[in-house]
């Protein structure tokens, strides 16, 4: 069996000029933060399209990222923590887009599964249609959302094994697990590490199938 366990550094150097990067978490809960910063910090990749539930607060790295001038483009749920992220959305330095939160979520399962989009009356009648088709079924309009996949996604779980199964706990779970399964390779940053068989196939919340790389933070790093 491949070992997954590399170093922050290491794995974020998958990133590429033009990626298309996912973040899980919820502001800083289930958030990536070693990962982000090793991002920020070792490597200059720009012209980058992000995916965050919310672009973070000024303590977290993603801030820095977002102020760093390298990121073109931005698919979020909330942005009200994130002063730089409201900025550009008002002097489009960056192109900003905007979704409720439980439609982030349907596009990017969407692509995690390969459906060519999802149906959701959310937003209809209002400017979140913009742009976008609508499709009328039994009298009543839906808004068709596509799927949203990426290059890289960088995700936070609790417990990892050999095999890079995943154990993320209560509300952590939120991006996290539909994000491992929409991006071509899948970091996640954990606080234990324990041998193939320890952890209970019924307290696995994502397999390791969908996880390329395992990077330990905490006490037995």
């Amino acid at each position: 069996m491949n070992n997954k366990v590399i170093s922050a550094e290491e794995a974020v150097k998958k990133v590429k000029d033009g990626d298309t990067v996912m973040f899980g978490g919820f502001l800083a809960g289930g958030f990536p933060e070693d990962l982000v910063r090793a991002l920020v910090d070792t490597n200059p990749a720009s012209n980058l399209t992000i995916v965050s539930n919310d672009t973070g607060t000024p303590e977290l790295s993603i801030y820095k990222l977002v102020k760093s001038g390298r990121v073109k483009r931005i698919f979020a749920s909330y942005i009200g923590s994130n002063p730089e992220t409201g900025r550009l959305l008002m002097t489009k330095e960056a192109e900003v887009q905007l979704f409720p939160q439980g439609t982030l979520a349907e596009k990017i399962r969407a692509g995690g599964a390969g459906l060519g989009g999802v149906l959701t009356p959310v937003g209809v009648g209002t400017v979140v249609e913009e742009g976008k088709q609508k499709i009328k079924i039994d009298e009543k309009e839906y808004l068709l959302e596509l799927p949203l996949k990426a290059d890289v996604a960088l995700i936070r779980a609790h417990k990892a094994d050999e095999a890079g199964n995943l154990v993320i706990n209560g509300s952590s779970r939120n991006f996290n697990m539909v994000m491992a399964t929409a991006a071509e390779y899948v970091v996640a940053q954990v606080d234990e590490y324990v041998k193939t068989g320890e952890i209970d196939p019924n307290h696995v919340n994502v397999p390791g199938i969908f996880v390329d790389a395992i990077v330990k933070v905490g006490e037995n790093a």
